[in-house]
């Protein structure tokens, strides 16, 4: 949908550098964004797989969340749930600022998000513990429920929900893209250009396919690849996710379609509710359906079931938007911890890792790759002492049994949230 990018070259050379950054997503650009600002006459590189905003960070749901998406463990633990709020506020409002200066047209808005229920099964395990919590932290929230929720998104389909202000709602693929091509000068990235081995054993040198990098400093910005890397082994679950969106709206179905002219909701249950959106240019966006992907891989084949689902939860939801054609269908993969926490820190020496955002990736990777920068700097503050202060992701079960128990866990949940869907 966006316009044609001239990418970034492809490493061909031997080179050398002070730091070298490994992924181009969120946190890889907040990293190189950060070490450019507290090093300005460092050098700086950054190598991506793929092409900037093409991967996982540019096909998300462009929720750039303030808060948390769950309350399974910061019910138990209100303190984590006020330094998650506190860490995604700073990613927030260091993006903005990017956003402004370098003037990156992403359609950002802030919107809020409609956290809803579609069932009072989920409204009495999902909303209620969200809104206790939110009223234990002094957060600003609306509860909605009937015609009060309905005539603002537009459909009779969800019993209740949670309105929060603080979420931004953008094109995730415009902010990357706005990101990458405004880094500092200090700073060379590299597209086209995946890592495919790193040794440690005498300082930090990467291998691509048509160069290498030695570098003093390393920081991986990978996500659920860092296994690959050696780092978080037996730690990460891995999903492949799926969403579609659709044609911009006609008139008439524009029309049809009351409310606010967007918004963003998501699911009280995460792992097998549906996230929708009406975008800025007036599309219906839709996430729905995860499968557990241990390899990190998916073929095309499945996408055209998955758009039937996409288009039969759509129609459950806006039975008047007659005609509605989904014009795009695609998965990425999202990585998760069993305990909610990130992969950060030092992780060897020299070598710094921002990983795992259990689903909040714009504002939990821009914030670990900044303080990952901060780390690798010495640089010292109150937000990269909340930031080490977290638990890391907890270890699972042994691989046979972690996706038997998985797969397990997804049916249960998929039958038990059945109206959810």
């Amino acid at each position: 949908m966006l316009p044609a990018r001239k990418p970034n070259p492809v490493l061909e050379h031997a080179l050398e550098t002070d730091f070298l950054v490994v992924g181009a997503g969120f946190a890889g650009l907040a990293a190189a964004r950060r070490l450019a600002e507290l090093r300005p006459q460092s050098s700086i590189i950054v190598l991506e797989a793929e092409q900037v905003g093409e991967g996982a960070q540019g096909r998300n749901s462009g929720f750039m969340f303030d808060i948390p998406l769950s309350v399974r463990r910061a019910a138990v633990r209100p303190e984590q749930a006020r330094d998650s709020t506190l860490l995604s506020r700073a990613a927030i409002q260091y993006l903005k600022a990017v956003v402004e200066e370098h003037q990156i047209e992403c359609d950002w808005r802030q919107d809020g998000k409609y956290h809803v229920a579609v069932s009072q099964r989920a409204q009495q395990q999902g909303l209620e513990p969200m809104r206790e919590m939110l009223s234990s932290l002094g957060e600003e929230f609306e509860w909605l429920q009937g015609s009060a929720l309905h005539e603002q998104v537009g459909t009779e389909y969800y019993q209740s929900a949670i309105f929060t202000p603080g979420t931004v709602l953008l094109n995730p693929s415009a902010l990357t893209r706005g990101l990458a091509d405004s880094l500092p000068e200090n700073v060379r990235l590299f597209e086209y250009s995946p890592v495919l081995s790193l040794e440690l054993t005498a300082g930090i040198r990467v291998r691509t396919p048509a160069g290498s990098v030695r570098a003093k400093k390393l920081i991986l910005a990978v996500n659920g690849f860092i296994e690959q890397f050696g780092f978080f082994n037996g730690r990460l679950i891995h999903f492949a996710a799926y969403a579609s969106l659709s044609a911009p709206l006609s008139a008439e179905q524009q029309s049809a379609l009351a409310g606010r002219s967007t918004w963003g909701l998501t699911p009280a249950n995460a792992l097998v509710g549906t996230t929708l959106r009406r975008t800025a240019d007036q599309r219906l966006y839709i996430q729905h359906s995860l499968d557990y992907r241990p390899e990190l891989e998916f073929s095309g084949q499945e996408l055209e079931a998955i758009q039937q689902q996409h288009h039969q939860a759509l129609s459950r939801r806006f039975p008047a938007l007659s005609n509605l054609e989904l014009a795009h269908t695609w998965a990425g993969m999202i990585c998760l911890s069993r305990n909610d926490s990130p992969g950060f820190g030092q992780l060897a020496p020299n070598v710094y890792g921002a990983v795992c955002q259990n689903g909040m990736g714009i504002t939990k990777g821009t914030i670990g790759g900044m303080l990952a920068a901060d780390l690798a700097c010495d640089e010292h503050s109150e937000l990269l002492d909340k930031m080490l202060q977290l638990e890391p992701p907890s270890a699972l079960l042994p691989k046979p049994v972690l996706g038997l128990a998985v797969r397990s866990r997804l049916s249960w949940e998929k039958w038990r949230a059945r109206a959810e869907s």
